[in-house]
């Protein structure tokens, strides 16, 4: 049988309508971690905030500086906290479920702001920076994984895009935020701003109320009438029962497969067998949003403007934000109706490398000019396109379909730690690069980040299968089965023929049917016997 044969229709965003508001629920948690990134990092650079945790020196444009202690800290702690979340997540999940990690991040994210607005006292910010960040990891790895588990497998795409549309909205209002206060003087100027971060976690708390539980996270506990339940919520009647119960079918029949491969602890089980190539690659995927510069142009755009002497730093800010995230939209586009997912990655990186490699040139060759700074914030804005429709719209789409349903908490979970101590250590090391106190690099520091976009570019070609339209119990499959990189698009699931055989037959699987695997040449033979 083909494959053809036994893939449910593509069904339209309108059909999906349901999923995908609830989806888009969940997903406005990463919306806290764009507005946080903005704002925080334009903190920095103005006046009324340099006032309290700064010192006066009168030949900065802004007329006060600050130290690059302290500099580093604000942005590094906030890092700090969300790689440890994100390290405890995958434990987290395997009691309470991705909805009561959510609910904590927002129970942390009201702590933690109160902490900050309340005190001038750096080392107390400094605090409220590390609790935020350990909300802030929750927020981006259970809403991620809670989309890739909800969503379709024609719409996944799409769904978990929706991390980067929500964190744009989040950075286009934390830019325009910070815009409006800029000029103050007093601590209402950065006191605002972050009162603003209180936003995100009343509308994500309330809206978790009529959010169900990820289907297959439930059913990987056991509770398969809570997860079917779950489903039949998520799919709203967005194509025809025959299709839901064939969805349905394979969810059960790869949890069973997964339990039956399960060697150990789940953490232990990220670094053994298939796994570790999974586990490897999505490691990789998340390296590659630090690895593309995203964090340098995210945190230090505005002060980079500034030190580079370009008037409206903030407002240029603004317009970049904007840019960026018309290149979500494009990319959410391409990813659902042209490109495939290694196709978007590597023309991604490619533009995001050009751009760093023009305006760095463009310093070199005439450093400190009129010319050199419109070039500069050419070239950041089509970093900000490129990256956003790009790596940025790509990267968690892939990185959680490349990791299976049993360990998918725990594997997003550490990848998402590791790509936070990557960040760490760019927020930590670039002042060191563009300070006038220190290397003074400037719009040279470009030179480091076009060179490893062009790693990334090599990583996507030779390492990243094509995922695009594959069910998750079908890459769960894939893997197993060993199965190059090159040769994922052409490959015929077992899983899916079974599946399609059973709803013509009316017979339904349950999660207590113990299946014996059997590899032969890069392909999976399953069997099915029911328990008594």
């Amino acid at each position: 049988m083909s494959r053809a044969a036994t893939t449910p229709p593509e069904t339209s965003a309108w059909a999906n309508r349901k999923c995908l508001i609830l989806c888009s629920i969940v997903a406005v948690a990463n919306m806290q971690y764009g507005f946080d990134s903005a704002a925080i990092g334009s903190l920095q650079a103005m006046p009324g905030f340099l006032a309290v945790f700064g010192y006066p020196d009168p030949s900065l444009p802004t007329g006060y500086g600050i130290d690059s202690t302290v500099q580093q800290l604000i942005g590094s702690l906030m890092t700090a906290g969300a790689f440890l979340s994100s390290l405890v997540a995958g434990a987290f999940s395997d009691f309470l479920g991705r909805k009561y990690a959510l609910w904590a991040a927002c129970i942390l994210n009201f702590i933690a702001c109160a902490v900050q607005i309340a005190s001038s006292n750096v080392g107390v910010l400094y605090f409220g920076r590390l609790l935020l960040g350990f909300a802030n990891g929750f927020f981006v790895t259970f809403s991620n994984v809670y989309c890739a588990e909800a969503s379709p497998a024609h719409m996944r795409g799409v769904m978990v895009a929706l991390f980067a549309y929500w964190v744009n909205i989040g950075a286009i209002f934390g830019s325009v935020v910070d815009n409006y206060t800029s000029t103050r003087m007093d601590k209402l100027s950065y006191q605002i701003p972050i009162a603003c971060l209180f936003i995100v976690p009343v509308l994500l708390g309330l809206g978790l109320f009529v959010v169900p539980e990820s289907p297959r996270w439930l059913l990987v506990r056991g509770r398969e009438a809570e997860a079917r339940k779950s489903l039949d919520i998520l799919r709203g009647g967005s194509t025809e029962q025959q299709w839901t119960e064939y969805e349905w079918d394979e969810m059960v029949r790869g949890v069973a497969a997964e339990k039956e491969i399960a060697q150990g602890v789940a953490w232990q089980d990220m670094f053994r067998g298939a796994d570790l190539r999974r586990t490897l690659l999505c490691y990789g995927m998340i390296g590659c949003q630090t690895a593309s510069g995203s964090w340098f142009i995210i945190a230090y755009s505005t002060y980079f403007f500034q030190i580079a002497d370009i008037t409206k730093a903030f407002q240029f800010s603004i317009m970049n934000t904007c840019i960026g995230f018309l290149g979500v939209n494009c990319g959410m586009y391409a990813i659902r109706h042209i490109f495939g997912r290694r196709s978007i990655l590597i023309l991604g990186a490619f533009l995001v490398g050009v751009s760093h490699l023009a305006y760095a040139i463009a310093d070199t060759v005439h450093p400190n000019t009129e010319e050199t700074g419109q070039i500069i914030v050419a070239f950041m804005a089509l970093f900000q396109f490129s990256y956003n429709g790009g790596v940025g719209a790509a990267s968690y789409p892939v990185a959680t379909e490349l990791v299976s349903s049993r360990l998918r908490a725990w594997t997003v979970g550490s990848a998402t730690a590791l790509g936070y101590i990557l960040a760490w250590t760019t927020s930590f090391c670039t002042p060191y690069f563009i300070n006038p106190q220190d290397l003074n690099w400037g719009a040279k520091y470009g030179y480091i980040w076009a060179a490893s976009n062009a790693v990334c570019i090599v990583f996507f070609y030779v390492y990243m299968p094509e995922m695009k339209g594959r069910s998750l119990e079908e890459l769960d499959e894939i893997f197993e089965a060993r199965v190059p990189a090159r040769k994922f698009p052409e490959y015929v699931c077992h899983i899916s023929q079974e599946a399609a055989h059973d709803v013509a037959t009316h017979h339904i699987p349950h999660i207590n049917d113990k299946p014996s695997i059997e590899y032969v040449e890069n392909t999976v033979e399953e069997k099915y016997t029911e328990s008594v």
